[in-house]
């Protein structure tokens, strides 16, 4: 591997782990499109560069989920009943969600992301958030909701808080408690989605891959985003987050585009 592609995956783990403390939002939305250039230009095949691209940024979240995980339940944030019942149906969703990537063609992934990543550019831009008018009851509400959350996060590789944050919010938990708690519910997403791209992804023939995750590409991106994610939590606290999301609402936003025509 040439240094610079090295350099290239380094940076790419110290912006993602930023932009994910800094703004709470995955560094997934980053790493996956970037992984999908970076894949084009080393010469890799164009039917499975998304596939590659999603199951390497979510492997790159187990380390990430687990570290931010530890870091809030010192701080006795992470709410782990809730927790406990929404594993199960994510789990589920997440290997369910690596058998779809596995079926579906790269340019059905790209435009599934690009229409997730509009939707999370709208969020940040309008600070939507969604009333807290229910409250977590019986089995079956979190059941369905993991399962969707792990389904939806497995696809488009990320570690769910997009999605975890505001099923947690609704159902009247604080700010505090939904961050923390959707933390730790993107281990098991990672976990089993990344458990799926090993089973059921193809052979890629590439070395250093196994099913559709590439290793060198893993150990670099989480080598420096585990560091760098700290640093930009401690900055958050330092400037003006509100206005920082909507200029990350605008990148997401030019990404989208990019990947709608590429």
């Amino acid at each position: 591997m040439a240094l610079s592609v090295v350099g290239i995956y380094l940076l790419l783990g110290a912006v993602a782990g930023l932009l994910a403390g800094l703004l709470g939002v995955g560094g997934g939305l980053i790493i996956v499109p970037a992984l999908a250039w970076i894949f084009t230009q080393q010469g890799y095949q164009p039917e499975i560069i998304m596939h590659m691209a999603v199951a390497t940024s979510l492997a790159t979240i187990v380390l990430t989920s687990l570290s931010s995980m530890r870091a809030h339940h010192k701080k006795g944030a992470v709410h782990w009943p809730v927790f406990v019942r929404l594993s199960p149906g994510i789990v589920l969703g997440a290997l369910a969600g690596a058998g779809i990537v596995d079926y579906l063609p790269t340019r059905a992934l790209q435009l599934f992301f690009a229409l997730f990543v509009f939707a999370v550019a709208a969020q940040l831009m309008m600070n939507l958030r969604p009333p807290r008018t229910h409250r977590v009851t019986g089995r079956i509400s979190p059941y369905f909701a993991g399962s969707g959350i792990g389904l939806i996060s497995t696809i488009v590789g990320i570690g769910g808080g997009s999605l975890t944050v505001p099923w947690l919010l609704w159902n009247q938990f604080s700010v505090r408690e939904a961050v923390a708690t959707s933390s730790a519910c993107g281990l098991p997403i990672a976990l089993a989605g990344v458990t799926g791209f090993m089973i059921i992804g193809a052979d890629t023939g590439i070395e250093y891959s196994r099913g559709y995750i590439y290793w060198p590409a893993f150990i670099l991106i989480s080598a420096t985003s585990i560091f760098f994610a700290p640093a930009g939590a401690a900055l958050a606290h330092k400037i003006d987050g509100q206005k920082l999301k909507r200029v990350f609402a605008l990148f997401l936003g030019a990404v989208g585009i990019l990947m709608l025509f590429r």
